[in-house]
């Protein structure tokens, strides 16, 4: 039983949250860039996956994150992932862009969802200051937003309650 932790950066801060998120979570596989794959049925074979994303094309309908993630968008929803639990964490500025707040996660998000994987890691959104995103459902946003550049100090704090809620969600990280 697997969980993999995927990234893709254009400033390298999503690469150091992926890295910090494995410290709450070792059991899962170091942290590997999503350039690096060479073929997406690795997540077939995986019963987990995590996935960390960055707001880069801000306000942008598609492609928002600015990195490897857009090429492979519509090749994730072609892939078999049923019974497959997903999670999303995302970086964004909640203070400079709080009109499009972590909105990659989204994009993110639906195309898991269409490959059929179960989606977990729902992070409520009440503690969280920032006008919109097309991240949240509901109540929650669909993933774990984080401000590595207005609320860097909030990061570990949230890791670690992200990864205990994990550890309940996906069974292999326990």
């Amino acid at each position: 039983m697997t969980v993999g932790i995927y990234y893709a950066t254009t400033t390298g801060k999503t690469e150091d949250v992926a890295d910090r998120l494995h410290n709450f979570i070792s059991s899962a596989e170091a942290p590997k860039d999503v350039s690096d794959v060479d073929d997406l049925s690795e997540f077939e074979g995986l019963d987990g996956i995590i996935c960390g994303i960055p707001t880069w094309n801000t306000g942008a309908d598609e492609e928002r994150s600015g990195t490897a993630w857009d090429s492979i968008l519509e090749d994730i929803g072609e892939l078999s992932l049923s019974g497959k639990k997903v999670a999303i964490f995302g970086l964004g500025d909640s203070s400079t862009y709080t009109e499009n707040y972590c909105d990659a996660m989204e994009e993110l998000h639906s195309y898991f969802t269409k490959a059929g994987a179960e989606m977990v890691g729902y992070v409520d959104k009440s503690s969280y200051t920032f006008d919109e995103s097309k991240s949240v459902m509901g109540d929650r946003f669909c993933g774990l937003p984080l401000d590595e550049d207005s609320e860097s100090d909030l990061t570990d704090s949230r890791l670690e309650t992200w990864a205990s809620q994990l550890k309940g969600e996906i069974p292999s990280l326990a």
